[in-house]
């Protein structure tokens, strides 16, 4: 079992930064891919940015490519996920979710997660 705890959320001016934060409990985060998340007011879950467990492979959303930049210190049991250049479209919460894997994979399904934290709200004014 995983606990996952996330931090960071705010409002922010478009243009804005922000740094999320997940806190992992439980079993040994090392052995886990990491995942983030949102979901905005009426829409379903969406897939932002994924992690190895080693941290060497990560993937994107095309809509935060470029701006957003997912990381790992698997010596704080953390996962992070910079948020640069932050638009009004990026309004939502924003999940980490964690799956055993000891491979070089990342996951990008929603449905492949099996650990989610509560959330975290970030909200960019425009």
């Amino acid at each position: 079992q995983v606990q996952l705890v996330e931090s960071g959320g705010g409002l922010v001016q478009a243009g804005g930064s922000l740094r999320l934060s997940c806190a992992a409990s439980g079993r040994t985060f090392s052995s886990y891919a990491m995942g983030w998340f949102r979901q905005a007011p009426g829409k379903e879950r969406e897939f932002v940015a994924a992690i190895s467990w080693r941290g060497g492979r990560t993937y994107y959303a095309d809509s935060v490519k470029g701006r957003f930049a997912i990381s790992r210190d698997n010596g704080k049991n953390t996962v992070y996920l910079q948020m640069n250049s932050l638009k009004p479209e990026d309004t939502a919460v924003y999940y980490c979710a964690a799956v055993s894997s000891s491979g070089t994979y990342y996951y990008t399904k929603r449905a492949e997660y099996h650990y989610w934290g509560q959330g975290t709200q970030v909200t960019v004014s425009s």
